[in-house]
């Protein structure tokens, strides 16, 4: 039987049939509030036990606005994040550098009250923001295989705004290619595209430091225009849209009942694994993200 990836809350394996897959996309959807970073952070935390390393956060926000990453992990695990921090140019570190490399947490863009649509830039703003992702690129090679030579074997994406067509979406563009081709990529050739000419200089560290990106899971949270979770389930999917391809899906939306709102979690797709269809409640508190079965 395959080793599953525990998502930090047992409740949850439960209703995955046991936990997640290895080398699988897990989208987790949901409108702004509704507990995906937590979710996110316990996720992360549980690589801790699990791998021996916790998991990374590669924050996708453009707005500004904090996800709330370092927060959560210092109120709910005492775990305080370090940030790798990003600059105009960049050398590449050497492999066996532990300090250069192990970071929690990589916020990619800065730029404060930007959306990430086609449509929300003129001209100039379109061509400068295309020369910040070619940048940044370099920094996610950097960010992901610095972490996983170390033991990392899960990540957390956040920070992924709705957009009326996802196809239109920068924040989309970015996720296809850090998806295929760095997370479910042969280590080496993760290598050859972080040290590009110095690779023959470094050929023997890589080699002492491969990894096995099969066995890498990976967290998108994604937040949607929807809130309810009856509009989540009913909800049409587009061309382009990353919950096409997602091994699984969990919907976290709010609930109406009694006379009260509540909150509430489904999960709606687990490829290659028995699951459990329920709706089931859950509540936001001091401990976290608790989930009401029973």
């Amino acid at each position: 039987m395959q080793d599953r990836i525990s998502t930090g809350l047992p409740d949850l394996d439960a209703l995955l049939g046991g936990g997640l897959l290895p080398g699988t996309l897990t989208v987790v959807a949901g409108a702004t509030g509704i507990g995906k970073t937590q979710l996110g952070v316990t996720f992360n935390q549980a690589g801790r036990s699990q791998e021996g390393q916790p998991g990374i956060f590669f924050d996708m926000t453009t707005r500004g606005d904090s996800q709330s990453h370092d927060e959560y992990a210092e109120r709910l695990f005492q775990w305080k994040l370090t940030r790798q921090q990003t600059a105009e140019h960049v050398e590449p570190p050497r492999v066996w550098d532990a300090a250069e490399s192990r970071r929690d947490l990589l916020n990619i863009f800065q730029r404060n009250g930007r959306r990430v649509t086609r449509g929300d830039l003129d001209e100039d703003d379109w061509r400068a923001w295309k020369l910040e992702l070619a940048r940044k690129i370099q920094f996610a090679i950097w960010f992901f295989y610095g972490n996983f030579i170390h033991g990392v074997r899960r990540c957390v994406i956040d920070g992924v705004e709705p957009a009326d067509k996802p196809s239109d979406s920068f924040q989309f563009d970015m996720f296809e290619y850090i998806y295929h081709q760095i997370l479910h990529k042969e280590a080496d050739w993760v290598a050859r595209d972080l040290f590009r000419e110095n690779f023959r200089t470094n050929a023997d560290a890589v080699q002492q430091h491969l990894y096995d990106h099969k066995q890498v899971a990976t967290l998108l949270l994604y937040t949607t225009h929807e809130v309810l979770l009856e509009d989540l389930i009913g909800r049409r999917l587009d061309c382009g849209d990353v919950f096409a391809n997602a091994n699984t899906i969990l919907l976290m939306g709010k609930t109406k009942g009694d006379g009260k709102m509540g909150r509430a979690l489904h999960v709606a797709k687990h490829r290659g694994s028995a699951c459990d269809d329920a709706i089931v409640p859950f509540e936001i508190r001091k401990e976290g993200l608790v989930l009401q079965r029973g």
